[in-house]
C-alpha cells in the first residue's frame, strides 16, 4: 500500500501565513533579543507559540494519543505536510491541513470535535485524524524491530506492509528522507529542556530574520524600500546582524570570516551557515543562512522562492561562523 505524500514546503507554508510559523528556538528568546530561561516541560511538549494559536490545544491534546507520538512530532508532520494551511491542496489530490487523500480519509478520518461530521477541511477533525492514523499505524508495526516512532512514520509514508516486509524503515529514499525530516523538525517544535546560550546579538539577528519569513527573494536585495523590502541570502544575513549593531560584509564568502568556525555538532542559534560548490575553498561559497536550531536555518534561497526555513544538512554544506563584533570589525564591509 502506498500512502499519499505531498511535499508542499514552500507553497503550503506561504499560504499558511508565515507569521504563524515558529521561531525554532522560541522559548529561548524575547523580542528585544534578550535571553530568557528555557521553557521546561515533559520531553516533547510544544514550545510556546510553536504552532498557530488556533491549533495549539489540538496538537497538544492529540499528540499524546499513543506512546509513539508526541505533540512536537505531530506539529512537525503538520508543518511538513501543509505549513499549517487548512486549505492546502497538492497535485496528488491530498487535501487539508493533514494532507489526506480522500480514499484514506474515508477509512481513517474521525469526527474529532464530535459535531456529527468528518470534514477533511476542518482542522478540528483533520488534526485528530492525523494523530489517530499515526497511532493506528504504530499498532500495525508494533512488533517490527527498531525505533517505534521511526517505524510509525515510515508506515505513514510507505505503508505498514513495507515496514513489516523490510523489518523497519524500508530502503526507499523518499521514506527515509521523510523519517529524517520529521524527526529533525520534531526537535525544533519541542519546548527546550535546558537553556540555550547564544549571544544577545544572535538572538536579535534571528528575531529580525523571523520577521522576514515569507518575503520574496530578490537577487542583490538589501531590504530597501525601493526593493520592496526584499533580500538575497547575504543581504538578509547582513541586515539581520546590522539590526543588532554588527556590520557584516555584503558578500557571503566574506561573511564567512566574521568569527570562529564551530563544528556541525557545536552549532548554536544565530551562527551563520554556509554552502559551497567546493568543500575546500571558502571563496566558492554561494549561499548563507542563519542557523535557528534543530538542523534548520532561515534563509533567502533563490529567485522565485521566499525567505523560509530550510535544512542545513545538504551535500554542499561548507561550514559555519559564529559572528563576533571583533571578527566583523576586522573585515571590509564594502563589496
Amino acid at each position: 500500500m502506498t500512502v499519499r505524500k505531498a511535499w508542499l514546503w514552500a507553497g503550503g507554508v506561504a499560504a499558511a501565513g508565515l507569521s504563524f510559523v515558529l521561531l525554532l528556538v522560541v522559548g529561548v528568546y524575547v523580542i528585544a533579543g534578550n535571553l530568557m530561561n528555557g521553557v521546561g516541560g515533559a520531553g516533547r511538549a510544544l514550545a510556546k507559540g510553536a504552532v498557530p494559536a488556533a491549533y495549539q490545544p489540538l496538537v497538544q491534546k492529540w499528540g499524546t494519543l499513543c506512546p509513539a507520538l508526541n505533540p512536537a512530532l505531530l506539529a512537525a508532520q503538520l508543518y511538513q505536510e501543509s505549513g499549517f494551511n487548512p486549505g492546502a491542496r497538492s497535485p496528488a489530490k491530498a487535501l487539508g491541513i493533514a494532507q489526506f487523500i480522500p480514499g484514506t480519509w474515508a477509512t481513517h478520518g474521525i469526527d474529532g470535535d464530535g459535531d456529527g461530521d468528518r470534514d477533511i477541511w476542518d482542522p478540528n477533525d483533520a488534526i485528530p485524524s492525523a494523530a489517530s492514523y499515526d497511532c493506528e499505524l504504530a499498532k500495525y508495526v508494533k512488533d517490527v524491530p527498531g525505533n517505534a516512532t521511526h517505524n510509525m512514520l515510515a508506515a505513514y509514508n510507505a505503508g505498514a506492509y513495507a515496514v513489516i516486509k523490510y523489518g523497519g524503515v524500508p530502503p526507499y529514499k523518499e521514506t527515509q528522507n521523510y523519517v529524517k525530516t520529521i524527526t529533525t523538525l520534531e526537535d525544533s517544535f519541542a519546548a527546550p529542556v535546558s537553556r540555550l546560550d547564544p549571544s544577545k546579538q544572535a538572538a536579535g539577528a534571528i528575531y529580525f530574520a523571523q520577521k522576514k519569513l515569507g518575503t520574496p527573494y530578490l537577487w542583490g536585495g538589501e531590504g530597501t524600500p525601493e526593493q520592496g523590502g526584499r533580500f538575497d541570502c547575504s543581504g538578509l544575513t547582513q541586515a539581520a546582524y546590522d539590526s543588532v549593531g554588527i556590520k557584516l560584509p555584503r558578500v557571503a564568502n566574506d561573511q564567512y570570516n566574521a568569527g570562529p568556525h564551530p563544528k556541525r555538532d557545536e552549532l548554536l542559534p544565530g551562527d551563520l551557515v554556509f554552502f559551497s560548490n567546493d568543500p575546500t575553498d571558502s571563496r566558492a561559497i554561494h549561499h548563507v543562512g542563519i542557523y535557528v536550531g534543530g538542523g534548520y536555518m532561515i534563509d533567502a534561497p533563490r529567485t522565485g522562492a521566499v525567505i523560509r526555513f530550510d535544512p542545513i544538512d545538504t551535500k554542499d554544506y561548507f561550514g559555519a561562523t559564529r559572528v563576533t563584533e571583533d571578527g566583523a570589525k576586522a573585515l571590509p564591509t564594502a563589496v
